[in-house]
This record gives C-alpha cells, sequence and structure tokens, in this order.
C-alpha cells in the first residue's frame, strides 16, 4: 500500500515522503479500515517534529485519525463490523491507504454524515467537549478562551452555546476576530488591542469568569488571570506562542486560584465508556442537525504531503486540511 512515512524527526515539509508499505494485518481487538480521508492536525506535524508528549517508532506513517471502511477484522472483534464505516482516532498512521484502529475506539457513522465531518468528528470535538466537561462549569457560567478562531475554538462556541455556558472569545488579530463575527460568533476580542482586558472585563462582569483555557501562552496570560473570578480554575490546552505562561503570583494566591493542564489523549483514556458513549452521541447530534460544522479546508492526494503541510499551516483555511488517498 502507499503510505506517508518519515525515518527523521524535522520540518514535516521536508522529511514526509510517499513510501510503499506492506499493508497492515489486524491483530486481536483491531480492525484494518480502508482510509477514505484524513486530516492534519498540529499534533500531527508537532509529532512529526519530535515536539510532542509522544514520540513514535522511527520509520513511522504520519496521521492520527481518519474516516473509512473495515475491511478485516482481528480476533475477538465483532464480524459485524466488516464493511461499516467508522471514525477512529489514536491511529499510528493514518496518512496511507489501509490502517489499523482498535476496534473498541471505532465510532460508526451515519450514512448522512459527510466523509469530512466524519474524518475530524473524534480528536478535535471530542478534545474540546471533554475539555468543557473538565472545567466542571454549569449553564449561566462565564468560560474565557484563546486561541478561539482554531478547530476546537470553533468547536467549542457551539458546545458551549447548547449547554447554555456563556463563552469569551479571544484571538491574537483583529482579522480573525471580523471572521468569527461573520460565521455569527458574538463576544469577540482581540488581544492586539491595548484596552482587551477592560472590553473582556464589561463583558464578563467583575465578578469574572469561572474559567480560562488557554492555547496561546505568554504574555496573553496576566490578563487570563485578572480576569478570573475567586477559585477560578485555569486551564492550559496548548502553546501556540512556545512562550513560558506568565503567571502573576498575588493574583494566584489571593483569588485561590487552580491551575491545570489538559492533555486530550490522556483525559479521552480515562473517560468511562458510558460518558464518552453520551458525549460521542451529543456530538453526532450537533453534526446532523447542522450546527457543529466540521467542513474540509482542501484535499491532498497521498503524492503530495509537502503541499498539503503548507496548506495545513497557513492561517485563514475554512476547514481541516485532507488526505485523500
Amino acid at each position: 500500500m502507499r503510505s506517508i512515512r518519515y525515518d527523521q524527526f524535522g520540518d514535516p515539509a521536508k522529511v514526509l515522503g510517499l513510501t510503499d508499505t506492506d499493508r497492515p494485518e489486524p491483530g486481536p481487538g483491531q480492525v484494518l479500515m480502508r482510509v477514505i480521508m484524513s486530516p492534519i492536525h498540529n499534533h500531527d506535524l508537532w509529532t512529526i517534529k519530535g515536539q510532542y508528549g509522544v514520540k513514535p517508532e522511527l520509520p513511522a506513517t504520519g496521521g492520527s485519525e481518519a474516516v473509512g471502511i473495515v475491511e478485516a477484522v482481528g480476533r475477538d472483534v465483532d464480524p459485524e463490523l466488516q464493511g461499516k464505516r467508522i471514525a477512529a482516532a489514536g491511529l499510528q498512521g493514518s496518512w496511507a491507504e489501509y490502517a489499523l484502529a482498535k476496534a473498541s475506539g471505532a465510532i460508526p457513522v451515519p450514512d448522512e454524515m459527510p466523509d469530512e465531518a466524519a474524518a475530524q468528528l473524534i480528536a478535535m470535538p471530542f478534545s474540546a467537549i471533554t475539555l468543557l466537561e473538565f472545567l466542571n462549569v454549569e449553564a449561566g457560567d462565564w468560560v474565557i478562551q484563546t486561541a478561539a478562531n482554531g478547530a476546537v475554538g470553533k468547536i467549542m462556541t457551539v458546545l458551549a452555546e447548547s449547554r447554555g455556558v456563556k463563552l469569551l472569545n479571544l484571538v491574537r488579530r483583529q482579522g480573525a476576530a471580523e471572521e468569527l463575527a461573520q460565521l455569527g460568533i458574538t463576544n469577540v476580542i482581540s488581544t492586539d488591542s491595548d484596552d482587551w482586558i477592560e472590553q473582556a472585563r464589561r463583558i464578563v462582569g467583575d465578578d469574572g469568569a469561572r474559567a480560562a483555557i488557554d492555547s496561546v501562552g505568554g504574555d496573553v496570560v496576566p490578563g487570563l488571570i485578572e480576569l478570573l473570578g475567586e477559585d477560578g480554575l485555569m486551564v492550559t490546552f496548548g502553546s501556540a506562542t512556545g512562550d513560558p505562561l506568565q503567571m502573576p503570583g498575588s493574583q494566584l494566591i489571593f483569588k485561590q486560584l487552580t491551575v491545570k493542564g489538559f492533555w486530550g489523549a490522556k483525559v479521552m483514556a480515562a473517560t468511562k465508556p458510558e460518558d464518552a458513549q453520551r458525549m460521542f452521541g451529543e456530538l453526532i447530534g450537533l453534526v446532523m442537525n447542522g450546527k457543529l460544522k466540521l467542513p474540509s479546508g482542501g484535499e491532498f492526494g497521498l503524492d503530495q504531503p509537502a503541499d498539503a503541510v503548507d496548506a495545513a499551516t497557513t492561517p485563514g483555511r475554512d476547514g481541516k486540511i485532507m488526505f485523500k488517498p
């Protein structure tokens, strides 16, 4: 089969290449899926750079999520899965014609769901919904999020609205704020404005927000800390800038704030099956009723890894860049 491989860590646009490899066979508890479409996630690119929380054994195939048709099943797997279209994440190499997935994590998707939505149903949406539950907030509570124009940020706006949680959306440039406004997203502020904290305070009120999600890092963090209320929760989800978090100690102490990190892979693995089923049901319902839109930002063949990576790292795309074998 054809796959996109790399034999050293580095710039994905330079180290990725098309390779012929043996088609894998499903082991116990696994299914073999014929990949229909597979997205490029930021964590895929960080993995290829060697800068993510886990490092695969090299050479490795890129990609971690896909939608596909079950071609074969391993031992102890329901044979009825064969021929079904499934979504799967946590894969070790989905930028290929075939990929292995754990049967326990395979999600059969409705026939009416487009491939581009099913291909990205799990990693980002499920991270967003588990993150929202991680905050332990209720309807009427204020939550602040940075990187609101990112994939998880946009999904969070839909989830928060459906659950009655109030959301303040922060972006780093005015152009991004205008893009979100055109999508009908409200309470958007650009942190490149000198008075962004004052603008935010007028929205969340003097009591402050119950929680804040940061995916940027650096000098935006003191503003988030200032906007949190008593016993507030600060969650670090990512670091777009790569800069250290700036934590004003006095605010942490006197507001009795809590600071936590969130890694979706760890949280998902610890999620009870019944809770995961409930949350997936909620996500599928939001996709099917048109409230949660998961579009493709462009499709590329397996012979175009550099072009696909370039598209995935270019700001302003409408959806996830996809490999389509």
